[in-house]
């Protein structure tokens, strides 16, 4: 019997599969007439990812193939679940029109979207960068850059493991390249938090990463950019603009250069340290955040540059006054306030506007909103100019109101023209004159023709004399054959029928000519007339981001001073000392969620490099000992951002770095225990710490025995304190109370403790830091208000009494009258502390089973009988 031949997928299919193997690890949006469709394994996916219907449909002999779709119009909704789910999303669209062709329809990949490489409005968050990273692993060393696309700020540096992680919790990219291979490598030195994607070896080539560079700035070199030796830098940029190439993202006018990160202008904040002060993100549901705080931006180049702000602080003490100046400036002037902010409110996303313009994605509304943005610098820049302060008359002389490129949109784009192009109504009247006369054909083109009419019968002397249309030749002239004299001889009769002759002018059929095709030329001709205005806009680029730079600059300080005086803030004197003086300190986060009749404590911190360089703080849990932490941290973060700070006062000698050991947890995905994060957050510390440093732990040494937390509790602050060069100011949190016995023998090591006040055996948080240390830790009282079973409660009492009273730490044993009272617990029958019943443990522990006749055995149970008394 023959073989039966196999059958080849459908025509269709083939070019479905073509389209996946270029791009295998991506879901291709399969543009179908009006629907984009999806496949197999990846329909799949994406019905259960959007929640949209998974059917089959015939792939010819090749039997039936999974399929899930949705309209062409809905893509703005479904491609941001696809995206922010972590795919990758190759979107196919039909090359041609499917009726101008009676084959099988080009289609083509126009654009990869990736979570790092995106134009689209509605994947991109508009109070957020989205950054793409891309970092190339050397052998101490790596190569970090960064480009969002969607501004088209391209970043790049290069520097030792430690300080790229850190960049990278800086900027929180949304996706990062690196070298085939290295998975692991990278893992092990920035987490697992990212989402990664691996690009061949050669990608990151440094001769050739050079060369891309080159010609996409279109330079001989990079020295203009300042980053012509940082070979590992180069290797990972050039790595993203080849990136860009495959995922056809080739048009990029607006990324005009290449910026150094000057890490050195920056203080330190590593990736434990952004996570333990909540800067940008709570691990809490619905918590709030420090930026949540601040960010009472106008704009989102705003609220995107204060988070930048806020993770990058700056060390340069002289640019910190000078925000500090501005912001002081705007506080004490409450008329300049009002109206910035007016101002602000309307400019919308400039920056990413710039962008939408280089890549040809800019439509008409977008122009409009450009329009409104621009409009507002002009007023702008003249009272800034006007202001006594530097920095505001700094920004009024760079600030370019782009005035001919305002009149040019307000002359071209109508006031209410639609989001696409396509619709129609975009281009304005009087910009093209056939414009405007197909327009009044298609609007007026019956008043047109009866006006042709009229003026026919007049010439003639017709006045039956009729026009008309129909498929076979379109518009005529119907004369009856009474009239047929009349007909000037130019007319060309085109039908004869019982009482009437159809005739024809030149002048009819150029007006059917306009009225048929006017809709379609109407459209080709706003097209045309928008795509110069498009291109012309492209010269407006540069100036466009300077603009931007400008105005979220301006929005960050206005935020500042909006907050400081909302909140009761206080400007910070920033100077070279090395002492950090806080007066009344308040944590910003935690006071904005009190009771509205709940009054913040505050307190005072002194910190210094002679008499007080280490403080620790003993005190009960929920005293306040971790949110006094947080706190000094936070006025210092704030205050090195150039924003007032929550306190009555604070002098602050500039730190470079900050660390902090906050908290307990396990990274179980990573194989490390608690203990392990502990010393891994406590050696990133003190390998790196400098003579300007702030360092917080927090219940160091919790994840092991007491006695192993103690010693290397104690061993830590003793090396802080005895570090010869770095003399880096400390705070301590700790329930060891043996750690206060140190201020003995450190001279400057003091001891505090967050009050509290007992009162008939109850606790009450007085929430203030005083002098000397606490030797008692309240925790069975915080247990009994957390609810603790009261058998619970009175048992640790009851230990605790042994444990003080023997001062040998071996814990108390169970006995009958605690055990009866216990919730959920049977009485017990022994007293396990009865010394009748430890000698009878001891005789039955020396007995020698294996070996014991049943006589010794009887008479081992007689004895046994006699010492109980039974």
């Amino acid at each position: 019997m023959a073989k039966s031949k196999k059958k080849e997928p459908t025509p269709l299919m083939q070019q479905y599969y073509k389209m996946k193997e270029q791009h295998p690890d991506a879901i291709p949006l399969f543009r179908m007439g009006d629907f984009y469709e999806t496949f197999g394994k990846d329909a799949i996916i994406t019905s259960k990812l959007l929640g949209i219907t998974l059917t089959k449909r015939s792939n010819g002999g090749a039997s039936n193939v999974e399929l899930a779709g949705f309209p062409h119009h809905a893509i703005d909704n479904y491609l941001p679940k696809l995206v922010r789910s972590g795919q990758r999303v190759a979107i196919c669209e039909q090359l041609e029109d499917p009726k101008k062709t009676k084959k099988l329809v080009k289609r083509g990949i126009i654009e990869l979207v990736t979570p790092g490489v995106s134009y689209n409005e509605n994947t991109l968050e508009n109070k957020e960068n989205n950054f793409l990273a891309s970092v190339f692993i050397n052998k101490n060393m790596a190569g970090l850059s960064l480009l969002d696309l969607s501004t088209g700020e391209f970043l790049t540096t290069e520097g030792d493991f430690n300080n790229i992680d850190k960049l990278l919790s800086n900027f929180q990219p949304k996706e990062i390249l690196y070298q085939q291979g290295k998975e692991t490598r990278f893992k092990e030195l920035f987490g697992n938090k990212y989402y990664i994607y691996p690009l061949e070896d050669w990608c990151f080539n440094s001769i050739s990463a050079y060369d891309r560079l080159t010609q996409h700035f279109n330079t001989t070199s990079l020295k203009g950019f300042g980053v012509e030796n940082l070979t590992l830098g180069i290797s990972s940029a050039g790595a993203i603009v080849h990136y860009l190439d495959i995922t056809k993202h080739s048009t990029n006018a607006h990324i005009t250069k290449l910026a150094r990160i000057e890490d050195n202008n920056y203080v330190w904040l590593d990736r434990f340290t952004i996570k333990n002060l909540e800067l940008l993100y709570s691990p809490n549901e619905g918590g709030k955040t420090l930026v949540d705080i601040l960010d009472n931006t106008h704009t989102p180049m705003g609220s995107r540059l204060i988070k930048r702000w806020i993770t990058l602080p700056l060390k340069d003490h002289k640019a910190i006054k000078e925000r500090l100046n501005t912001v002081a400036y705007f506080v004490e002037h409450d008329n300049l306030r009002y109206n910035i902010s007016d101002l602000l409110s309307s400019i919308g996303d400039l920056e990413r506007i710039a962008s939408k313009i280089a890549v040809y994605r800019i439509n008409p509304r977008d122009f409009l909103q450009l329009v409104n943005a621009l409009e507002a610098i002009k007023p702008m820049k003249e009272l800034f100019s006007k202001s006594a302060n530097k920095e505001l008359q700094n920004i009024a002389k760079k600030l370019q109101p782009c005035e001919k490129l305002i009149d040019r949109i307000n002359k071209e784009i109508l006031p209410s023209a639609p989001i696409l192009i396509s619709k129609g109504g975009v281009i304005a009247s009087g910009v093209n004159q056939e414009l405007d006369d197909l327009r009044s054909i298609s609007t007026n083109g019956k008043d047109l023709l009866l006006k042709m009419q009229q003026r026919e019968i007049e010439n003639t002397g017709i006045s039956n004399l009729k026009i008309g249309f129909n498929n076979v030749f379109g518009y005529y002239i119907e004369v009856t054959k009474s009239h047929s004299s009349k007909v000037p001889k130019d007319w060309t009769r085109k039908q004869t029928l019982v009482n009437a002759e159809r005739y024809i002018t030149p002048e009819l059929k150029e007006y059917e000519e306009k009225i048929m095709g006017a809709e379609e030329k109407i459209s080709d001709i706003e097209a045309n007339i928008y795509n110069q205005l498009v291109t012309d806009s492209g010269e407006y680029i540069t100036l466009l981001q300077i603009n931007s730079a400008l105005i979220a600059k301006t929005d960050c300080l206005l935020s500042f001073a909006n907050v400081s005086i909302n909140n009761n803030y206080s400007c910070p004197e920033i100077n070279e000392s090395h002492n950090i003086d806080i007066k009344e300190g308040r944590h910003p986060v935690i006071e904005q969620q009190l009771p509205a009749d709940e009054k913040y404590i505050s307190n005072d911190i002194l910190l210094d490099q002679d008499n007080q360089q280490i403080i620790i703080i003993t005190g009960p849990n929920m005293a306040g000992k971790s949110a006094l932490l947080r706190q000094t941290a936070l006025i210092v973060i704030m205050a090195q951002a150039g924003c007032f700070v929550p306190a009555k006062e604070a002098k602050i000698g500039f730190v470079d770095k900050i660390f902090t050991r906050v908290g307990a947890s396990d990274n179980i995905s990573m194989g490390e225990s608690t203990f392990m994060v502990e010393m891994n957050e406590a050696a990133n510390i003190l390998n790196n710490i400098s003579e300007r440093s702030l360092i917080l732990f927090d219940e160091l040494g919790r994840g092991t025995s007491t006695y192993d937390g103690i010693s290397i509790a104690w061993s830590i602050v003793e090396f802080i304190h005895e570090q010869p060069k770095h003399k880096a100011k400390t705070l301590f949190a700790t329930h060891y109370h043996e750690l206060n016995e140190m201020e003995k023998s450190f001279s400057r090591i003091k001891n505090y403790n967050v009050s509290v006040r007992e009162i008939n055996n109850n606790i009450a948080f007085i929430r203030k830091l005083v002098r000397g240390g606490s030797n008692h830790s309240f925790g069975i009282h915080v247990a009994r208000m957390a609810g603790m079973p009261k058998s619970v409660v009175k048992r640790s009492n009851d230990i605790l009494k042994q444990l003080e009273n023997n001062n040998n730490n071996s814990i108390a044993k169970p006995i009958a009258d605690i055990a009866e009272n216990r919730e959920g617990f049977q009485l017990s029958f022994f007293q396990m502390d009865d010394p009748i019943l430890k000698q009878i443990r001891e005789e039955i522990a020396e007995l020698d089973i294996n070996n014991l006749t049943p006589v010794e055995a009887l008479n081992k149970l007689n004895d046994i009988k006699k010492l109980s008394g039974i």
